[in-house]
């Protein structure tokens, strides 16, 4: 039998290494076909009028072998329940509600309302397994064992007793066990398990490989980065596990409502049949009449059980987590999808969270006809011994154009200002204006006002050129702007440390009003609290550094860019965009609106359908199955109502 729909029906047995299972119901099946063949053989037989129907023991003991494979678990339940002090389970107002109606010789309903009870919570449990395999499924990528590379021979080891530095191998098809550096030349992998994305990414030697990744095409040797529990998945797993202990405050409500609102309607149900009572003494000429009153307060009883509220809410809250995991977002609990649709203002950091936080040359400008290729190689070739990303961002277009690049005979570093490189019998100036300004070489002036950083080039005293170097937007960049307010949100502020003229270029690409630049961490934080002084306002701050965590706190729902962001700014968050796209800031604001309306929606039925079927049940113009399909009806309804949102699109 299925747990108290007053229990949290929306927690998450997770263990590690145990899968989410669907209890098994075959019994439970079993039980209520039985009941419900014996149940309409009486009927059949009392509408017949069957000789051997006719004796009122006979008929007790046949009801009562009817009712019992169906109750029995509901009595296991409400004892249960009882021990832990919850005295007004919805299993012992049913043990309740059933026992008084064989109690007024009404046994086929007493049997019919626990039959119907019985269904309707195998159909309710099944709705709560469909919408926690979702997120359980999780549990499901990750690998049980791991192919060890030990002195050149390969053995199969539990992922958790394997070490940082020690090197695995993955075959193609197989799943990462645990975070590394990829030690082959290049890999495709299906990042899907953690980001949401089914287009495969391709990883490069030295490049970082998540655990959950599916090898697609090649072997993959890994040096392993760190321990099992430790990994990318593993922090996925342990924030989903906890999501559903962080309840939303409506969900709160309900449960303290429930408490309060179900010993009530005991009490209720009681004056039903004392007050009557008490008024025939007062009033002789009032017939009072016991059976039809205590039958009327077993109906109110019955339709009293506060399913509907208890077990929906929760699973409209569960199920939007459920959708969102499906988006590559991850929210830390129930609380921050009700607090996401109340954001008005969405403040984001530039670098890694508009932009893709890798340099990457912009713009090839020569002096004197000289061709781009030629530049690119003496600039690469003065670069390539340095580490530094606008370094890297020359060699990176010198390889795609495959640019032979010379070996430099000798590379001097002036500092602050660039390099000074021999190359080919060439002395090659690579660096910053203020580089060829100490060298008295002129060069066009306008290059002081790009904003982008620029990198000029000077051969043998002659002004060569210049590459521009910026850290390109993201694809969806412009696109989660444009979402944002169509949504309706108000202000869309950008950050960042870097220099104002190059915020501001980025802002006027993307459409954003407000950005300000040369920052430090500390000058976001004032941001963040000029803004929340308005008790208007609420904040959303996206960002991804480990510079970002006291923003991401400081705000009133903290957003983080999960796939490039730091595991500071991923613990302090509130919401996690695995995919690293900012178009799905809009996503979540969606599903958290659509999981508020399925919430509500829900709330209204409930309250609606009881109020009237305990007012037509306390007048006695209801009788105990319509209380009962009023009761089962109303928890399904709201149910599959609250699962609905799996099935939408964002």
């Amino acid at each position: 039998m299925s747990c108290s729909c007053q229990n949290d029906k929306s927690s998450i047995e997770t263990t590690p290494n145990k899968k989410i299972e669907a209890p098994s119901q075959k019994a439970e099946y079993a039980r209520a076909i039985v009941s419900f063949v014996m149940l309409v053989a009486g009927i059949i037989a009392a509408e017949t009028g069957a000789a051997w129907f006719a004796d009122q023991r006979l008929r007790f003991i046949y009801y009562l072998a009817a009712y019992l494979p169906v109750a029995i678990p509901v009595y296991s339940e409400a004892w249960e329940a009882i021990r832990k002090k919850d005295l007004f389970s919805e299993f012992a107002l049913m043990s309740i509600a059933t026992v008084g109606a064989f109690l007024i010789n009404e046994y086929p309903e007493a049997v019919a309302v626990m039959l119907f009870y019985s269904v309707g919570e195998l159909f309710q449990d099944n709705a709560v397994h469909r919408a926690k395999k979702n997120i359980g499924a999780l549990l499901d990528i990750r690998p049980e064992t791991a192919v060890v590379v030990l002195n050149g021979k390969e053995e199969t080891l539990p992922p958790q007793s394997i070490q940082p530095g020690e090197i695995i191998e993955v075959k193609p098809g197989g799943r990462v066990p645990l975070d590394g550096i990829l030690d082959s030349d290049s890999v495709s992998v299906n990042t899907a398990a953690l980001t949401g994305e089914s287009v495969p990414r391709s990883i490069r030697r030295g490049d970082e490989i998540l655990a959950g990744m599916i090898v697609a095409d090649s072997v993959a040797r890994i040096i392993v980065t760190k321990p099992f529990g430790e990994s990318a998945l593993s922090r996925i797993l342990e924030l989903v596990q906890n999501a559903t202990e962080r309840k939303a405050p409506t969900e709160q409500f309900i449960r303290k409502f429930a408490r309060i609102y179900t010993p009530i309607v005991v009490g209720l149900a009681a004056m039903i049949v004392v007050f009557p009572w008490l008024y025939s003494l007062v009033l002789p000429a009032f017939a009072f009449d016991l059976e039809a009153w205590v039958y009327r307060a077993l109906v109110f009883l019955v339709i009293s059980c506060p399913c509907a509220l208890v077990i929906s809410i929760p699973l409209g809250y569960f199920g939007g987590i459920g959708a969102a995991s499906r988006q590559g977002i991850l929210f830390k609990g129930s609380n921050y999808l009700d607090a996401i649709t109340k954001v008005n203002t969405v403040v984001m950091d530039k670098t890694g969270t508009l932009t893709k936080g890798v340099f990457d040359v912009q713009e090839i400008v020569t002096a004197d006809g000289a061709i781009e290729n030629e530049l690119i190689g003496l600039l690469a070739a003065a670069e390539s011994k340095s580490t530094h990303p606008i370094a890297k961002a020359i060699m990176s277009r010198a390889e795609k154009a495959h640019i032979e690049i010379a070996e430099p005979q000798s590379v001097k570093e002036v500092a602050g200002h660039g390099l000074e490189a021999s190359i080919d019998g060439k002395l090659v100036l690579a660096g910053n204006s203020k580089l060829l300004d100490s060298r008295k070489i002129t060069y066009p002036v306008e290059i002081s006002r790009i904003a982008e950083t620029v990198v000029l080039c000077a051969v043998n005293g002659k002004y060569a050129g210049y590459v521009s170097v910026a850290d390109e937007p993201k694809p969806d960049a412009a696109k989660a702007v444009k979402l944002l307010l169509d949504l309706g949100i108000k202000r869309i502020i950008m950050l960042s440390g870097d220099k104002q003229d190059l915020v501001s270029e980025l802002a006027k690409k993307l459409h954003i009003a407000e950005a300000y630049g040369d920052l430090l961490p500390e000058g976001k934080a004032k941001h963040i609290e000029r803004l929340k002084n308005d008790p208007a306002t609420n904040v959303a701050f996206v960002g991804d550094g480990i510079n970002d965590a006291p923003v991401l706190a400081l705000s009133d729902v903290g957003i983080a860019m999960g796939g490039l962001g730091s595991d500071m700014a991923i613990e302090t968050a509130d919401v996690i965009i695995q995919t690293d796209e900012p178009a799905k800031i809009a996503t979540a604001i969606k599903i958290g609106e659509a999981t508020r309306k399925i919430v509500t929606q829900n709330i209204v039925l409930a309250f609606t359908i009881k109020l009237i079927v305990l007012t037509l049940g306390a007048a006695g113009l209801a009788s105990l199955w319509e209380a009962v399909f009023a009761d089962v009806g109303t928890a399904l309804i709201a149910i599959f109502n609250a699962i609905r949102i799996l099935r939408m699109k964002f």
